[in-house]
């Protein structure tokens, strides 16, 4: 079967387009034919050795992936071959088929594509994680959206909508906070042209912000740092912006403010349970219309490398699909 294969650390373009064998189901396991397969920010990384998890060689990237039960391990119940499924595997999914254990999986409901549903886990389960058990979001509490139109951002500003809040979307261009302000954001700040703490202080007034959802980092965490409210929570989700911000601790003092780190993927392998009743009301909330799990666009494995390079570009949109 054809595969993307990682074989040393480098630039997308150094990915192999190659044959591998069929994977085997094992105890507890299920070989899923991959339909969908999603990209993140973090495959660039993962791929370029810059990120935490640095998997052996040969790897596949793609952490997300949807597509239909071909055969189960020993003693597998859960699932049986013929159901429709979507799963998380951390990375190894840009592949035509995976071997991957049935608690990574959930069962699709009919109404729901495989392309939207490979792209559900990682941005969609994140962020209400970190929204609802991080963040403690309340019905009419203010949210600011930092990188507001990639797969991370919409999924906050689709979610903070659903919750309640007063969703704020910021972007770097005029055409994204068009299309943030379609998925339900009430105000938004372009952050290429103006100001990003006055325009924050501005929409905040004298309240300021109470949740701020960062997964860009970089030069704009600070000033969103500094229009927090009193008892605010700041989320630190990223950094696709390439750069580790430094906070002035001094912020944190005075308006008595969190800093919330969002490590989701360490959260599922601490609370199964939890990870589980997250996503089964994601792709409820997707089903019946109330997320869009947006695909900006779908290529073909064998440009797995000019997708990463779309992503790494911030072209991206909502998500970028891989298809088999």
């Amino acid at each position: 079967m054809k595969a993307i294969l990682c074989t040393h650390f480098g630039p997308p373009a150094e990915l192999e387009f190659a044959d591998i064998a069929e994977p085997q189901a094992g105890p507890g396991e299920a070989v899923v034919r991959v339909k969908a397969a999603a990209l993140n920010f973090f495959d660039t990384l993962i791929i370029a050795g810059k990120y935490q998890n640095k998997p052996s060689f040969p790897f596949s990237p793609a952490a997300e992936l949807a597509g239909v039960v071909e055969k189960v391990g020993p003693d597998v119940t859960a699932v049986a071959p013929g159901d429709r499924v979507m799963g998380y595997m951390g990375w190894g999914a840009a592949r035509e088929a995976v071997a991957i254990p049935i608690e990574q999986l959930v069962k699709l409901p009919d109404g729901l594509d495989f392309e939207r549903a490979a792209g559900l886990t990682v941005t969609y389960a994140t962020t209400l994680y970190a929204l609802r058990e991080r963040a403690e979001l309340k019905d009419g509490e203010s949210l600011v959206v930092l990188g507001a139109s990639g797969g991370t951002g919409l999924a906050a500003v689709e979610l903070g909508s659903i919750m309640g809040a007063h969703v704020i979307a910021c972007a770097s261009s005029d055409e994204k906070l068009k299309f943030a302000r379609a998925h339900g954001a009430e105000a938004t700040v372009n952050y290429g042209s103006e100001d990003l703490r006055g325009a924050l202080k501005r929409l905040g007034g004298e309240h300021g912000i109470d949740v701020v959802y960062d997964p860009v980092g970089g030069p704009y965490s600070e000033p969103a740092l500094r229009a927090m409210a009193w008892q605010g929570r700041y989320l630190v989700i990223g950094f696709a912006a390439g750069e580790i911000p430094k906070l002035p601790l001094n912020l944190v003092l005075l308006k008595s403010c969190d800093v919330r780190g969002v490590a989701w993927g360490a959260w599922t392998k601490r609370e199964p349970a939890a990870q589980q009743e997250v996503m089964t009301q994601i792709v409820e909330w997707c089903a019946q219309g109330k997320l869009s799990a947006h695909v900006h666009a779908v290529y073909p494995l064998a440009e797995t490398a000019a997708a990463l390079n779309a992503i790494a570009d911030r072209k991206v949109m909502g998500k970028i699909v891989l298809r088999p």
